[in-house]
């Protein structure tokens, strides 16, 4: 590959750089299967020793045990193997708000509603700092711009289900109203989590005591407007 490329690859793209996020083909036989595994396993690791900045394609081979034809083959640059990493990472935290956003969780009375916010936070946070490399993949969503599609996708979906949800415990509340509160709910909690990432000396349950109390407010207000 020439030298232009690698530089291009590792250097941080700007916002509107229109970088490539989408494997360049699906694997569909095992040993492909397995190479594509082999990439996202050595990107993650790879991740906490040497950082975003310093995360290369080549490193990525080199760790991962095989030739940059084998990883162009699937991603076309080291933003998309980190893309999947983060696609990944979100679904699995997607999947603890799936449970959580019912009918019953809205209903739930003032005290224990904030507590279920507060339990969702806290779970969805040792999910993440359980995962290879989970917080500096957080990280890397937030700091890299070409990476905010795969987390304002993610907000967006999530969204929709609380939206969904609080619609059939309060059927009379304006829907815009509703996901106004609850797209702002999810960005706050995610930038909670954000911030105990990046702040090791933060308390995690202050931080979501706080974080949960803030979001149960706005959300019991909406039941009052119908």
């Amino acid at each position: 590959m020439p030298r232009k490329s690698k530089a291009s690859d590792d250097a941080p793209p700007p916002a509107a750089s229109g970088v490539e996020l989408d494997r360049k083909r699906d694997p569909t036989q095992t040993r492909a299967l397995e190479t594509c595994e082999r990439i996202l396993d050595a990107a993650a690791n790879l991740l906490g020793e040497v950082g975003i900045e310093r995360l290369s394609t080549n490193l990525i081979c080199e760790r991962a045990g095989l030739s940059p034809p084998a990883l162009y083959r699937y991603y076309p640059n080291k933003y998309a193997v980190l893309a999947e990493l983060g696609v990944r990472l979100m679904m699995s935290q997607n999947e603890l708000l799936e449970k959580w956003a019912t009918p019953a969780t809205m209903r739930l009375p003032a005290a224990k509603f904030e507590q279920r916010i507060r339990e969702l936070f806290l779970d969805t946070l040792a999910m993440t700092r359980q995962a290879i490399a989970g917080e500096w993949i957080t990280r890397a969503l937030r700091a890299v711009p070409s990476l905010a599609p795969v987390r304002i996708e993610s907000h967006e979906h999530v969204t929709g289900l609380v939206v969904a949800a609080f619609a059939s415990a309060y059927p009379g509340v304006p829907e815009a109203r509703v996901r106004l509160v609850s797209r702002l709910g999810i960005e706050v909690m995610y930038s909670a989590q954000e911030l105990l990432v990046d702040d090791a000396t933060l308390d995690a349950d202050e931080v979501a005591a706080v974080m949960s109390h803030m979001v149960a407010t706005q959300v019991l207000q909406l039941r009052k407007e119908r």
